[in-house]
């Protein structure tokens, strides 16, 4: 029997440094060559902020702090995976961004908000045009 398709909890964060959010340079099978932010999956039973700092440490090493919610979307860019798309805007806190995902990012490097490098990653433009003008709700991302 094929296993019930649902869609899962997503969380990214911009993660801020002054007029710079960090991004990493994608490889591996999903979306390689693109750049995108700091993210991962939400697990069972776990708080939003928890994820959000759980995944920004176990890819880059680094610690974030003042997280805060931008914005929710539905998220179906690259079926078969779906997921609604939480996204958080959080300040750096310490540390020097290293690839600690070696399978999933190949660099981490810091860009100026206008001037970010391409192709983003699906969703990723949309995270910044939500920071930008204070959007909270993207009903579908495809």
């Amino acid at each position: 029997m094929e296993k019930e398709k649902k869609p899962k909890v997503g969380v990214a964060v911009i993660v801020v440094k002054g007029n710079q959010v960090l991004l990493g340079k994608r490889i591996g099978n999903h979306a390689p060559g693109t750049y995108g932010f700091p993210g991962g999956n939400l697990e069972y039973m776990e708080n939003f902020e928890d994820c959000v700092k759980r995944e920004t440490f176990e890819e880059t090493g680094i610690e974030i702090e003042n997280i805060k919610f931008s914005f929710v979307a539905n998220l179906a860019a690259y079926p078969p995976r779906h997921y609604v798309h939480l996204g958080f805007i959080a300040d750096l806190k310490s540390g020097e961004p290293k690839v600690y995902e070696p399978d999933k990012f190949e660099s981490w490097d810091w860009y100026d908000l206008d001037n970010l490098p391409s192709p983003l990653f699906t969703g990723c433009d949309i995270s910044i045009d939500c920071y930008k003008n204070n959007i909270h709700y993207v009903p579908q991302i495809k």
